[in-house]
């Protein structure tokens, strides 16, 4: 059993591998992953564009992938493992699914609301609260991003096609 810095390392190199998968979609490149027991039971990468549907965040369908592989909305045990610090939204279905842990890459200045905009896994006013780990590859997390819009600026991809 590895410690908790090395699954860190080695459950977000697999968030960002769906983070690439997503990239590969034309679709902001999110991905994440869910660990309970030191195993993935479920990923998820940004499907929005595709699906053309506002919900269809990383981290939403890992929550709803795990929910049916634990055959469970209580999400209790788990790490969701992602790339980019999650909105408001996804804050409130990690809330919702009660995982233990989050763990991610980047910042988000514009929308994240674990430290940029708001502290949402830390506020005593809710009935659940999380722990928090930012920062876990965080260069590689912001490459990726910057990649893609660089790449969207240069023409190279069309997110407004299915």
């Amino acid at each position: 059993m590895k410690n908790d810095a090395e699954n860190d390392i080695l459950f977000m190199c697999k968030a960002l591998k769906f983070a690439r998968e997503a990239f590969r979609r034309m679709e902001v490149p999110i991905g994440a992953v869910i660990v309970k027991d030191d195993n993935i039971i479920s990923h998820g990468y940004n499907l929005k564009e595709r699906k053309r549907i506002a919900t269809k965040h990383a981290e939403i369908i890992a929550i709803e992938r795990a929910c049916k592989a634990l055959g469970n909305w209580r999400l209790t045990g788990t790490t969701l493992y992602v790339n980019v610090e999650p909105c408001i939204m996804c804050v409130g279905a990690i809330l919702q699914a009660r995982i233990q842990r989050v763990v991610f890459g980047c910042n988000d200045d514009k929308f994240g609301a674990l430290g940029s905009l708001y502290d949402m896994h830390d506020d005593k006013r809710l009935n659940h609260n999380f722990t928090l780990k930012a920062g876990v590859m965080r260069q590689e997390s912001i490459k990726l991003l910057q990649d893609f819009f660089a790449a969207i600026r240069k023409g190279r991809l069309d997110c407004n096609r299915p």
